[in-house]
C-alpha cells in the first residue's frame, strides 16, 4: 500500500506544479530562478522524453497503460520482499500517471523545470519521477547482480 501511496504522491505534486504553470504563466513565458542557470518556462510537449515521437498521442496512451498494467502486476509481486525495486517502480508508475493525465486530457504534456545552463531539455516532476525510477531500478540490477556474484 506504501508504493501506491507514493505513487499518489508524485501525482498529486506533477498535477498541482502542472496547475500552477497553466494558471500563472503564459504559454513560452520563462522566470529566471537563477539567471543563466535555472529557470520556470511554461512549455508544451506532444512527444515524449526530448521531444521525440510528436503528435503520437494514442500511441503513448497505450504504452502507458500497458506499462502502468505491468507495474502494478510487479508490485503485487514483489512488493515488500524488493523494496528498493518497488520503490522504483511506484515512482516510475507516478510519473507514468501523472504525464498520461496530460495526453488523455489534452493531447500535450506541461513541461516547466528548465536548466538553462546546460541547454537541458525542458521537464516535469513526472519526468523526475520517471528517470529517478529508472536509475533506481538499474542500481537495484546492478546491485542485485553483484550479491549473486558472491
Amino acid at each position: 500500500m506504501l508504493y501506491y501511496l507514493i505513487a499518489a504522491v508524485i501525482i498529486a505534486l506533477d498535477q498541482w506544479t502542472k496547475h500552477l504553470v497553466l494558471k500563472y504563466m503564459e504559454r513560452g513565458e520563462s522566470i529566471p530562478l537563477i539567471a543563466d542557470v535555472f529557470h520556470l518556462t511554461s512549455h508544451r510537449n506532444m512527444g515524449a522524453a526530448f521531444g521525440i515521437l510528436q503528435n503520437q498521442r494514442w500511441l503513448f496512451i497505450v504504452i502507458t497503460i500497458a506499462v502502468v498494467v505491468g507495474i502494478v502486476f510487479s508490485l503485487i509481486r514483489i512488493g515488500k520482499k524488493q523494496p528498493r525495486a518497488s520503490l522504483a517502480l511506484s515512482l516510475v508508475l507516478g510519473g507514468a500517471i501523472g504525464n498520461f493525465i496530460d495526453r488523455a486530457t489534452t493531447g500535450q504534456v506541461v513541461d516547466f523545470l528548465d536548466f538553462t545552463l546546460i541547454n537541458f531539455p525542458i521537464f516535469n516532476v513526472a519526468d523526475m519521477a520517471i528517470t529517478i525510477g529508472v536509475a533506481l531500478l538499474l542500481l537495484d540490477v546492478l546491485l542485485d547482480g553483484k550479491k549473486k556474484d558472491r
